[in-house]
């Protein structure tokens, strides 16, 4: 009974309504397609200008984040009475230059949903968006934008470097990076004074920008661009065309390595960094960095210094730097250098997908390395480093003298000439 009734109502169905014979493309206009094709690698494309500005585009992001580096903008750039310069330089972007104001800037960007960010350390310093890939080449002329230092944007520049200071003075772990970077270079030195210095006059801010916020040797990475080409006519249009000044050379500073302390007894803990000299190729580094990985020391890596730190209760500091000291004096075996290798090639590769921001970080990386950008001369780089090389890499760390920082509850951490003692 209930089949009839089916079948009955099937055909009384067709009778009075039919059944359309098109496709589904064809029914509903603009449907995706049930069956992609095949999906394509990224493929990274490399200019450099005659201005001196190096273009990176890679073309597989769904979105589009475009980044401006200054290589020399960092605070080992600072002269001797600038410093602080870095820091508020920072807070200068997408301030008011070039004929527009600061409102006109950041509602461009804002008009299209666009989301900006800058950055700056030590090394260097970066300006940038992610957006629709759409609109990415529309407003990045945005990020050459010649700053005019109207005294307002100087004054908030200041205030917000001075905010940024206080709080990195509140945090421990800032704290001992400061300090490992002072014992490793020198306090006084240009890579071992503090980032976080607050108190720039005006005077100082604009004569370290203008000196080291320009084109030649900037990298401009972009994610999601389709035409290489197309951009970098963009570029040659919209950004600022004037001869390329001196390329600004960053403040270096020779490993010397020593050592920084700072007392606070009332955080009640022990925080403990041991450095040394590290190798200058960047995939060498990470691998390196991988090898010190052990349950009880933790491993740092930046361009120049390797090592681990630690922390504890203030009776157990003593104990801290024996697990330190022993984690970096072990050399390496093979299996260790190989699960070393796997891991930071992963780590590296992994960047490469961790949304366009990461991607265009890397891009820059390698652009600033090696000159060049590509996913599988990347994993190339990991690939051809070989045990004996970790080896030597290993012994030629041990053989710069150890940096030591400490802070807070230090009273039972050895000092540094005692720990020398342990690599020879």
């Amino acid at each position: 009974m209930l089949s009839r009734q089916v079948a009955t109502a099937g055909a009384r169905v067709g009778a009075t309504r039919g059944f359309s014979v098109l496709t589904a493309a064809e029914e509903f206009p603009g449907l995706p397609s049930t069956s992609p094709g095949e999906k394509k690698g990224s493929v990274a494309s490399v200019t450099t200008l005659p201005s001196g500005l190096t273009v990176v585009t890679e073309n597989a992001s769904l979105t589009s984040t475009v980044s401006l580096t200054f290589p020399n903008a960092g605070s080992s750039s600072e002269g001797s009475s600038e410093a602080g310069a870095a820091i508020a330089s920072r807070y200068l972007s997408f301030k008011s230059g070039s004929g527009l104001s600061s409102a006109l800037i950041v509602r461009n960007i804002e008009d299209v949903g666009a989301t900006p960010f800058s950055s700056a350390g030590r090394r260097g310093a970066t300006v940038g968006f992610t957006a629709a890939r759409e609109n990415a080449a529309f407003i990045a002329p945005l990020l050459a934008t010649e700053c005019s230092f109207e005294k307002w944007d100087v004054k908030e520049a200041q205030q917000l470097a001075a905010a940024e200071a206080a709080d990195a003075t509140s945090n421990a772990q800032v704290s001992l990076s400061d300090q490992i970077y002072a014992a490793a270079f020198g306090a006084q030195s240009a890579m071992g004074r503090s980032y976080y210095t607050a108190g720039a006059s005006r005077a100082a801010i604009v004569a370290f920008y203008e000196r080291n916020y320009i084109l030649n040797g900037a990298v401009l990475a972009a994610t999601g661009i389709a035409d290489h080409e197309a951009f970098l006519r963009m570029v040659e249009e919209e950004f600022p065309s004037s001869a390329p000044g001196a390329a600004a050379s960053e403040g270096g500073a020779a490993y010397m390595g020593g050592e920084a302390r700072v007392a606070a007894p009332s955080t009640g803990y022990a925080h403990v960094a041991l450095a040394f000299e590290g190798p200058t190729s960047a995939p060498l580094m990470n691998v390196m960095k991988h090898c010190l990985n052990n349950g009880s020391a933790m491993p740092f890596a930046a361009p120049g210094i390797i090592g681990v730190y630690g922390g504890s209760e203030p009776s157990g500091a003593s104990s801290t730097v024996d697990a330190l000291s022993n984690a970096v004096g072990s050399a390496p075996s093979a299996d260790i250098v190989a699960q070393a290798k796997a891991a930071a090639k992963t780590e590296a590769l992994t960047a490469l997908d961790s949304g366009s921001q990461s991607l265009a970080d890397a891009m820059t990386a390698s652009v600033l390395d090696s000159s060049g950008f590509s996913a599988k001369a990347l994993a190339e780089s990991y690939d051809a480093i070989t045990a004996d090389e970790v080896a030597k890499a290993h012994a030629a760390m041990l053989k710069s003298k150890v940096s030591l920082a400490a802070v807070g509850d230090i009273t039972d951490v050895p000092y540094q000439a005692t720990i020398a003692s342990r690599f020879g």
